[in-house]
């Protein structure tokens, strides 16, 4: 409790004297999920930063699943047959890297129906490149996912979910959509697949946005288990692209976008 009101007053004398208030939390590395104890009045006064969508205020009961490729391609056939096999779409973020050294499975991808995403060129933090960095960057990856399928990705995902204002304006300049998410799966940590799927089929609910990696060690073990109950609960999987609102939203503090329809 003395470290949080210790943090209040931090934030609040930082805020007091910022001439960037909207980007301090993000400055200091502290995400808006953990933000809860902080007052109403003090979130006001942030309320200048820019925040990607980490999940979706929905009265339907869908929700999105995604995979974040980067590293490796052993899983990523086995993965699609899973998601065959459980009549799922998701959404695949590609570094440019890995679409460029296994370009056969993007165009699998693709034709299997699912969706793909924009996850830089090079994976680097975002946060410490220019504009013009950050643009090439998605160009890059973004030209090569079009190459391949005919289609040019609209979302993109962050290296690290590392972001700042500077990253989503440039990333909105150039025509993306920044996606966070609300339940991390944390599957490239050493968890058994007990414990994966605990941690997903607990958190999950209405509008959650949902991180796995195509090359996670246990993906084949979890993965049928997870889409198993989520079906069971009556949840309908869908892509990203199908879950969140292009327009007349807006995004609360914690991340959820809310339609303003």
């Amino acid at each position: 409790m003395l470290k949080r009101k210790l943090l209040t007053a931090c934030l609040v004398f930082a805020i007091l004297i910022s001439a960037v208030a909207g980007s301090l939390l993000a400055d200091l590395g502290i995400p808006p999920e953990d933000t809860g104890f902080l007052p109403s009045s003090l979130i006001a006064a942030i309320e200048g930063r820019k925040l990607p969508v980490y999940c979706v205020d929905t009265q339907k009961k869908q929700l999105s699943i995604s995979f974040d490729a980067a590293w490796g391609n052993e899983h990523t056939k086995p993965i699609l047959d899973i998601l065959d096999e459980y009549k799922v779409k998701t959404t695949f973020f590609l570094v440019d890297f890995w679409a460029e050294k296994f370009p056969e499975d993007v165009k699998e991808i693709h034709a299997r129906g699912h969706e793909l995403g924009n996850h830089s060129s090079t994976h680097p933090n975002m946060t410490e490149l220019s504009s013009e960095q950050i643009k090439k960057e998605l160009n890059t990856a973004g030209s090569r996912i079009e190459k391949l399928t005919g289609t040019a990705p609209t979302l993109f995902r962050p290296p690290f979910g590392a972001y700042d204002n500077h990253v989503i304006e440039a990333c909105r300049d150039s025509g993306y959509q920044v996606i966070q998410w609300s339940v991390d799966s944390l599957d490239w940590k050493d968890l058994s697949t007990e414990e994966i799927v605990q941690r997903v089929t607990s958190k999950a609910e209405p509008g959650s946005i949902i991180l796995f990696h195509n090359n996670a060690e246990r993906v084949e073990e979890y993965l049928p288990v997870i889409l198993k109950e989520l079906q069971a609960q009556e949840y309908e999987i869908v892509p990203i692209g199908q879950l969140i609102y292009k327009d007349n939203y807006e995004i609360d503090n914690t991340g959820k976008q809310i339609s303003n329809h």
